[in-house]
């Protein structure tokens, strides 16, 4: 199964990541999900992980194999990365260099003022219909 990607839906931020990697997704690798989705709570909760914190941005990989790990903040972000080969390979590198300390305390910041520096949305944004096959969560 291709990687996850599980974000809030109605973050600014978090929707220009979605828009990026769908860019330069040139495999049709990625699929993506709302963390205020039915989809993302029980991926969560499968992971012992709060489905209520949508401060936090994941990435699962080996979906329903018995191999599946959910990674989130900055190694989920490295991962995306790495996932998308090329340029974008070396970048994900490059973040897993700075120790973990460092990049939680920046991802930290950015989380907490992502709806005052990105803006957000009243509601989820639907996705363009030539990418909706890509969100798991609509209908």
């Amino acid at each position: 199964m291709q990687p996850i990607i599980l974000y809030d839906g109605v973050c600014g931020l978090c929707n220009r990541l979605v828009k990026f990697v769908l860019k330069r997704d040139q495999e049709d690798r990625f699929r993506f999900a709302k963390l205020q989705s039915n989809f993302a709570r029980e991926l969560l909760q499968q992971h012992h992980c709060d489905p209520n914190d949508i401060d936090t941005f994941f990435l699962t990989l080996d979906y329903g194999q018995p191999n599946q790990r959910l990674l989130s903040r900055n190694d989920a972000s490295a991962a995306v990365l790495e996932e998308l080969g090329g340029i974008w390979r070396v970048w994900g590198r490059l973040i897993k260099l700075f120790p973990r300390h460092v990049r939680d305390w920046q991802y930290n910041l950015i989380a907490r003022n992502r709806y005052r520096l990105f803006g957000r949305y009243e509601s989820c944004p639907i996705p363009d219909p030539t990418v909706q096959h890509k969100f798991l969560d609509l209908p």
